[in-house]
């Protein structure tokens, strides 16, 4: 052990403190910079049990790198033993043959352990470990049933076989309802108001700054009573659902007159007819019906009913 470290001015903590200017961006190189500084006070702790008092920085470094390749090497043969004999956990046994099969002699493990010269090392800061990001939960987890042993694979998440719906149900709130209409409408008045503020002429409140709260100019007419004389759409739309259901009526009527006087029979052909006053007035109505909606009489507008 004594052929790589070469005897300088630099201390034995300074290869322990060589890592601690690095930074690191994530946490897992954090962790892996806490285990790599324990092991440097380790190997710190035996050069001095050896009596040197300094160490370069390169050879501090090289002993760290064989002593960590050593116990990695130590775990990962234990971890093969163990997995040969169907097992997950390694024990004692599996160390021992693992030592064994390196070379090194086991027998004297006790009385290394028992040295009057060495050295206590202080417990190392507690480092957080690197934080795995949670699994979506959904539902209650399944533990195995008792037929299943133990080491077997866990049940994967239940949101990987759990339906889970992802929709809501409406809401039927009458206040609420009303709420969304009514912000509803203003955003599309305001969003209109927006569009035609930009596509058409517009006024402004201030001369200073012609783009602050523009408003829709106003367009002159010659007949500014047109537009109230004439009918708007709506108006139009229920006149014309008037007209229409009334002539479904007068449809319907004349049909059921015609089977009405097709199953009276020979009786009913010989009848006397209804003054002729009454059906001439009705057709003179209908001929001298105005064709401008504004001069005719109010009529209610009828219902259909189902049949």
């Amino acid at each position: 052990m004594a052929d790589p470290v070469m005897i300088g001015s630099g201390s034995l903590n300074s290869g322990s403190r060589s890592g601690s200017s690095k930074t690191s961006a994530s946490p897992t190189e954090n962790y892996q910079l806490a285990r790599r500084r324990t092991l440097q006070v380790v190997v710190s702790s035996l050069l001095t049990e050896c009596g040197f008092e300094s160490a370069e920085k390169a050879a501090v470094e090289t002993l760290t790198e064989m002593m960590q390749s050593y116990i990695s090497e130590v775990g990962r043969c234990a971890k093969a033993n163990c997995e040969h004999t169907a097992r997950s956990t390694p024990t004692l046994s599996d160390v021992v043959i693992t030592l064994v099969e390196m070379g090194f002699n086991v027998d004297t493990l006790p009385v290394y352990a028992k040295r009057s010269q060495r050295m206590v090392i202080t417990a190392p800061p507690v480092t957080n470990a690197p934080v795995v990001p949670k699994a979506l939960t959904a539902g209650q987890k399944r533990t195995h049933p008792p037929h299943i042993p133990s080491h077997f694979p866990e049940f994967p998440d239940p949101h990987t076989y759990i339906k889970t719906p992802t929709f809501r149900e409406p809401v039927s709130d009458y206040q609420v309802v009303r709420e969304k209409a009514a912000s509803q409408r203003r955003d599309v008045e305001r969003a209109l108001t927006r569009f035609m503020a930009k596509t058409g002429e517009t006024q402004s409140l201030f001369k200073d700054d012609i783009s602050a709260f523009p408003l829709i100019a106003a367009r002159p007419s010659s007949i500014p009573y047109l537009s109230a004389l004439l009918p708007s759409e709506l108006e139009l739309q229920t006149l014309e659902e008037t007209d229409s259901s009334e002539q479904d009526d007068q449809t319907d009527t004349e049909n059921s007159s015609h089977i009405i006087q097709d199953d009276s029979g020979a009786d009913k052909e010989n009848a006397v007819l209804p003054p002729g006053g009454a059906v001439s007035s009705g057709k003179a109505n209908e001929e001298n019906m105005i064709d401008n909606p504004y001069l005719r009489p109010v009529k209610k507008p009828k219902v259909r009913r189902k049949k």
